[in-house]
């Protein structure tokens, strides 16, 4: 198993371009399966997961050619309804979470899927419901063969319907879109994800001739269309990876210079960071970090304790979080974290508690972190990355750090960051891979 030696204490500067966003990337690559013709994706991110999800396309029947690096044209014409079913087929998607969106356009396409329990984060729960009550508000049937683990679903035709989610689950969202697009008659989605990610997956299919209208709002009217053709589709930067350099920048950083961030898209993330005290400067389409030699926690306008939690969009993001609570370490003051979403994201604060930093964890969902002030550095530990998030958090802890980390299980940090440690180490990192 791969792990990342880190030697602390070198400061980055310097610029870097942000990869492409991989939520996006999981979603748009689903949508190709509604249609036989060509469909041209560009700025794919170069990472496991995005990698692993191609994969699957691929074992059943979608032809893939490189045009370029992260530059790829798909086509489903070669795709059957047999070949979602095989073994080979459901144990891929047992590793990966984006699968699930897999089931809105196969359903869509050829009136059934099948798909195993998907993989992913180990971050707490992770239901499926929004996904199987919004497609069966279409028509759909679904079983659950317990013994095997395997999710099937059935409809002979789908029927445009009003619908109020559960929940703002983005991944159901993209899902119930991708099967309502081609279904008879209008979808009414409420209560909808309206992540930037989402936009670009409804940007797409409208694209490929899709008729959506309320796009970036919670309210989605779907008009079905017998069929979707090929189009070419950009993918943003990924908002996650730019505030991971934010923070890389505020606690390591000797200027950094953040590339081509698409800045509207961004929401409140640069704000956020900005509430901890970071210098963080807009500058035409990129961001700026410079030198943060202090920076002070705000307070509320009435003196109480500054709280960052995530929300749905425009809201924060959680999968920030990790990073903003590794930044806090040496911020002056103090903040409570919490994160409202999943139940295990802060369970690796122990390992920065091991590193020095002064957290209390209250409980699953919330965490104070009382800031040293650049007063006591990190020292330098061995540890084990237990998501992405967490993954990426570590690292920063760790290239802030007195001494020498290691940190192992790195695949998860793949999975979502293209070849992190050699643009890192292109800005003045020691990290090394083995």
């Amino acid at each position: 198993m791969a792990a990342f030696i880190i030697d602390g204490g070198y400061p980055l500067q310097g610029d870097i371009t942000p990869q492409g966003a991989k939520n996006e990337a999981l979603q748009v690559l689903c949508a190709v399966l509604l249609t036989d013709e060509p469909v041209r994706i560009k700025n794919l991110p170069d990472i496991a997961d995005v990698n692993n999800q191609i994969g699957l396309l691929q074992q059943i029947g979608v032809s893939v050619e490189r045009n370029a690096p992260g530059d790829l044209t798909f086509c489903a014409r070669g795709v059957c309804a047999e070949s979602v079913t095989s073994q080979e087929f459901l144990e891929g998607c047992s590793n990966l979470r984006g699968s699930v969106m897999m089931l809105g356009p196969l359903l869509a396409r050829f009136g059934q899927a099948a798909m195993a329990r998907p993989g992913g984060d180990k971050i707490g729960r992770r239901r499926l419901d929004t996904h199987f009550m919004g497609m069966e508000r279409l028509g759909a049937s679904f079983a659950y063969d317990g013994a095997r683990g395997v999710y099937t679903i059935q409809a002979k035709e789908l029927h445009g319907a009003y619908m109020l989610l559960d929940e703002a689950s983005v991944t159901g969202t993209a899902n119930i879109i991708m099967a309502a697009v081609t279904a008879k008659g209008t979808t009414t989605i409420y209560n909808a994800a309206c992540e930037p990610y989402l936009q670009q997956l409804c940007q797409m299919l409208v694209g490929m001739g899709a008729r959506i209208s309320g796009i970036a709002s919670n309210l989605l009217t779907i008009e079905g269309v017998s069929s979707l053709h090929g189009t070419t589709h950009t993918i943003l930067p990924d908002m996650i990876e730019i505030g991971s350099f934010i923070g890389m920048g505020a606690m390591v950083g000797h200027g950094i210079r953040i590339r081509g961030v698409h800045l509207p898209q961004l929401g409140v993330i640069p704000q956020t960071f900005r509430r901890l005290g970071i210098e963080v400067i807009a500058e035409g389409d990129d961001l700026i970090v410079p030198r943060q030699d202090h920076y002070e926690i705000e307070t509320f306008l009435d003196g109480s304790f500054m709280t960052l939690a995530d929300a749905p969009w425009p809201g924060l993001t959680p999968d920030l979080l990790s990073v903003l609570l590794v930044v806090s370490t040496q911020a002056k003051g103090s903040v409570l974290i919490h994160q409202k979403m999943f139940e295990s994201r802060l369970f690796f604060v122990d390992k920065l508690i091991d590193m020095g930093a002064q957290i209390i964890l209250c409980d699953p969902h919330r965490a104070v972190v009382v800031g040293h002030d650049r007063q006591m550095r990190l020292r330098g530990r061995c540890m084990t990355s237990p998501d992405i998030r967490a993954g990426i958090a570590l690292l920063i802890a760790a290239m802030s750090a007195e001494g020498t980390s290691r940190i192992e299980n790195i695949g998860q940090i793949d999975r979502g960051y293209e070849k992190i440690e050699t643009r890192l180490n292109a800005l003045g990192a020691h990290i090394s891979r083995v």
